[in-house]
Order: structure tokens, then C-alpha cells, then sequence
């Protein structure tokens, strides 16, 4: 029988990074025309809910919980989905970073459990006083495997390509979190009422692609005209 976390990465992880894997490179500069897609992700349905069951460590990882699989907020807003804009060839240029982004082990979780970055590197960090070891993958490809034996420890790691990152502890088996690495700068993060954003988009017709770790993946078309917002509405349901 597949493991829950199996069947989202069957479900969801090889499509999008099969994608983003595939785009040609972004063509990064100034854009003086650009509009904006704007909207929420919401959710129909009932909530599915997996059983965390830690299996050693218990005094660090914590009992038996219940975990909800989509993560919800005012209105039935979609909190932590991945929106962005598919295969767009060029644009505004990239924000300049706040530092280099992590992902840290904290109480047999990863914190963030769902991230967005630029290729690049990452920091994997280590805060609780157990051995973690972070295994991070492309689909099936290995993109990094650090062990974390040490409270406090960090060890830099690099994500060469675009894609989907699923990332793992190959210590406590029900650890599971999710890097996406952007192509371009048209990509968000949705907030804790599902809103997102997404700013400076040269006008012309886009794919704008919705990712949450438990539901299929969307796909929408949208067009952008120079000024102006195109009001975007993405219902997620399993």
C-alpha cells in the first residue's frame, strides 16, 4: 500500500516539476506596460485529514496527531498553494533576495512546509537536539541528501533547475515538506485567506498554474492588458 505522502507525489509532484523542468531560460528586465493578476484559491469539499504517527523520538517529535491535508482560512481561502505563471519567456526582473532561504527541522517538522525560491541556494537547518537527515528530491532524482546529526547545525545545499522539490527525512518517515524553484518571477505564495498577486506581467495570454500538495494541479488561462487587473478565481477540490 503507498504511503500518503507517495501518493501526493504521484499525484501532483511529477506534473508540475516535469514542467518547470522543460521551460527555456527567463529573460529578466524592466517592464514600463504591466498589469496584474489578482485573485484567491479557495477550497470545495470536505478536508482530508492523514495520522501522524512518530515512530522514535517521541520526547522531540511529539504523540499521535491528526493533520489537515489543505490548510484553510477565512471564506474557505487556500492557505500555502503554489500559483505562478507558466513558461513566460520574459519580464520584470527578479526581486532582490532577503537572504538565503532555509528550511529548518523543528519538532520532526519542516518549517516552512511549503516554500517558493529562485534556483539557487537554500540552508538546511537542524534546530532540534535529534539526528535529521534531509533528503530532497526531483522527482525521483536526488537533489540533495544532508545529514543533520547536531542541534543547530546548518549545511548550505543548491537547487540547479526549475521544478518541484519534495523533501523528506530519511530518519522519521512521516517528515514532509515542499520546495518549488521558479522559472520566473510571476509566482506567490497564497496567504492565510488564499489571496495572491502577482505584479509587472507584460500584457499578453498567460497559463496560470495553481499547486497544492493534496489536490490536482489547475490550470487557467488569463489575459493581461497594460494597467489593468485581471481579477483571477481558483476552486480547488479533491
Amino acid at each position: 500500500m503507498l504511503h500518503l505522502r507517495h501518493l501526493a507525489f504521484l499525484a501532483c509532484a511529477l506534473p508540475l516539476g516535469t514542467l518547470a523542468s522543460g521551460a527555456a531560460a527567463y529573460d529578466a528586465g524592466s517592464v514600463s506596460d504591466g498589469g496584474t493578476v489578482s485573485g484567491k484559491v479557495t477550497y470545495s469539499g470536505s478536508v482530508p485529514t492523514k495520522k501522524v504517527i512518530p515512530t522514535k523520538d517521541a520526547n522531540v517529535c511529539g504523540s499521535i496527531r491528526d493533520v489537515k491535508l489543505v490548510a484553510l482560512g477565512p471564506g474557505n481561502g487556500v492557505r500555502d498553494a503554489v500559483v505562478f505563471l507558466k513558461e513566460v519567456a520574459s519580464g520584470k526582473d527578479w526581486s532582490a533576495p532577503e537572504g538565503v532561504p532555509e528550511i529548518d527541522n523543528v519538532k520532526c517538522e519542516f518549517e516552512p512546509h511549503v516554500q517558493v525560491i529562485r534556483e539557487g541556494e537554500i540552508d538546511v537547518v537542524n534546530t532540534d537536539p535529534v539526528l535529521h537527515n534531509t533528503h530532497g528530491f526531483y522527482g525521483r532524482r536526488t537533489a540533495f541528501n544532508i545529514a543533520l546529526p547536531n542541534e543547530g547545525q546548518r549545511i548550505q545545499a543548491e537547487l540547479t533547475r526549475p521544478g518541484l522539490v519534495r523533501v523528506e527525512c530519511d530518519a522519521h518517515g512521516w517528515m514532509l515538506g515542499w520546495i518549488y524553484v521558479a522559472d520566473s518571477p510571476y509566482y506567490a505564495l497564497t496567504g492565510d485567506d488564499g489571496s495572491f498577486s502577482l505584479t509587472d506581467v507584460p500584457p499578453g495570454d498567460y497559463t496560470l498554474v495553481t499547486w497544492q500538495e493534496h489536490v490536482e494541479e489547475t490550470e487557467m488561462p488569463v489575459s493581461v492588458k497594460a494597467g489593468e487587473t485581471a481579477e483571477v478565481a481558483v476552486e480547488l477540490k479533491k
